[in-house]
């Protein structure tokens, strides 16, 4: 294992491990002592990566606060506060979305949905864009304090870049932003419809997010609220079994999917 200090292959493991069961090593170059976790988001955690990522998991897909997340480990001996978890999830959320979002670059169809939805913030409601394609795969999530040209522009941009993919067809509602940020954003010649009955499908994929953020009774930020929606949507995308929209995956191949996918999540988490 390298040295996460001087990045020297020269190190040698020692016989004894952390409090957690973790290799440790030593250096030969700088001298300096090292673990496995050494160099990573999860360094310095006072629990196991492994419970570590499961809390994370469990505040993004399920609809527990945080206070529900500490008292269900409790029951297994695991003591904690809920500030932690919070705490937890503003550290490992953001490397789980940037390794997702890295990975379905290029993957996303050429026909968009795009709509925005209602969040409270800080007492206020702000709108959270969002874009799927026609098979229902995420395009990209963008929270903004406004409804306008600019921030739809700002969506777009974002869009392109996670994405990079120019899409040929974009479906909004009649909103008046529209038109002239997708004018301003794409210099190709791209089919707008604005019809509110095409982007019924879109309608029914916000309740994932509205569904989730619901019991969370707002948030005091908008940087969290962005942070958290976007991780969200992208373990949510991650984790759907279907690759097309209205498509019957059967449960016993829905389970294997899930469960084999969860553990690249942990993966990813692991090499962050």
């Amino acid at each position: 294992m390298r040295c996460p200090h001087c990045q020297s292959a020269s190190t040698t493991e020692r016989s004894d491990r952390t409090a957690h069961g973790y290799r440790r090593f030593r250096c030969r170059e700088c001298r300096r002592g090292f673990n496995e976790r050494s160099g990573s988001v999860l360094n310095r955690f006072q629990l196991p990566s492994d419970v570590v990522f499961l809390i994370v998991l469990w505040r993004l897909r399920l609809k527990l606060s945080l206070r529900d997340l500490a008292e269900i480990l409790l029951l297994r001996g695991l003591v904690f506060s809920h500030e932690a978890v919070r705490d937890w999830e503003a550290k490992v959320a953001s490397r789980l979305t940037d390794a997702l979002r890295q990975r379905r670059r290029g993957k996303i169809g050429r026909s968009w949905y795009v709509d925005e939805t209602y969040l409270k913030v800080a007492g206020q409601w702000q709108y959270l864009y969002r874009a799927i394609d026609s098979d229902g795969n995420l395009v990209d999530v963008f929270l903004s304090v406004t409804r306008d040209r600019a921030a739809a522009e700002a969506f777009f941009r974002s869009a392109v870049e996670v994405t990079g993919v120019i899409p040929d067809t974009i479906t909004t509602d009649k909103h008046s932003g529209y038109p002239p940020a997708i004018d301003e954003v794409f210099v190709e010649d791209i089919e707008h419809r604005t019809s509110k009955y095409k982007n019924n499908h879109l309608e029914q994929d916000h309740r994932g997010v509205k569904g989730r953020t619901r019991p969370m009774r707002g948030f005091k930020t908008r940087a969290s609220a962005a942070r958290f929606c976007r991780a969200h949507d992208e373990v949510r995308n991650f984790l759907r079994p279907a690759t097309k929209r209205k498509q019957h995956v059967p449960a016993a191949r829905r389970r294997a999917i899930h469960v084999q996918r969860v553990a690249a999540l942990r993966d990813m988490l692991a090499i962050a």
